[in-house]
């Protein structure tokens, strides 16, 4: 159930999906530069950088965006320097949240959550208020149309993978975090396209949201804490049925 939310969040978004593109790519931008600040700019020398241009090609990135990118991480370029923070919180009807931001102004960032907390009927709480009930690891999306089973099973269990769930539209591969690098570029070289893959924080317990009133107040709140500027995911526990999603 844990790609559940995800898989409902990408169809979810597939029509707004050039309105979100502006987004995406900022958002992808704030990892490489990161990423390049970190561990250099050669992406041979660095799978933290590697894996991120691999998502950055995935939503066919321009090479001049992603090359500025890298080059403001290296320092070759002028540019902001870059923070990253994890704010946990609650959405209406207990389900647990967790929003991880990337920014350049703290103070900001971290009044927008609150604000956007407060608003949709939420409340941010402290540091390990949730995060205990959630699973860090590497997680991959894959469309049933890019591959079979049994080939999926063989490249990304021999990366290091250690569980593929199958759903009636999608693969979830799931993988330790130190992993995460190797299957990501398993799944490359296979030529297995993946709708979308992140160090992802998954729910070890789900809220149950059956109720369409309730459903519109949680994916309000989520909805809005992702569309600010500074945050880069947002993680929750409710699982909130298909039907709900699309209406």
């Amino acid at each position: 159930m844990s790609g559940h939310s995800k898989w409902s969040t990408i169809k979810h978004k597939k029509g707004a999906a050039d309105a979100k593109r502006g987004k995406i790519f900022s958002r992808i931008s704030k990892d490489i530069t990161l990423a390049a600040k970190n561990g250099g700019g050669d992406p041979d020398m660095n799978p933290k950088l590697r894996t991120v241009l691999l998502k950055a090609r995935a939503e066919n990135m321009p090479s001049d965006n992603i090359e500025r990118a890298i080059k403001k991480g290296t320092g070759e370029l002028p540019g902001v320097v870059y923070e990253e923070f994890v704010y946990e919180g609650y959405a209406p009807h207990g389900v647990a949240v967790i929003v991880e931001v990337t920014t350049d102004n703290k103070n900001r960032a971290a009044s927008e959550v609150r604000s956007t907390f407060t608003k949709r009927g939420g409340n941010l709480a402290g540091a390990n208020a949730v995060a205990f009930m959630f699973k860090r690891c590497g997680q991959f999306i894959v469309e049933k149309e890019q591959t079979d089973e049994e080939k999926l099973m063989d490249v990304a269990l021999e990366a290091g993978a250690e569980d593929i769930k199958a759903e009636e539209e999608y693969f979830e591969v799931l993988a330790p975090l130190s992993e995460y690098d190797s299957v990501s570029h398993a799944l490359s070289d296979a030529d297995i396209a993946v709708a979308n893959s992140e160090i992802a924080y998954l729910p070890e317990t789900l809220t149950p949201i059956s109720d369409a009133s309730q459903a519109k107040q949680v994916m309000a709140l989520i909805e809005a804490l992702d569309d600010l500027d500074d945050v880069q995911n947002v993680f929750h526990s409710a699982d909130i049925a298909e039907g709900l999603i699309e209406e």
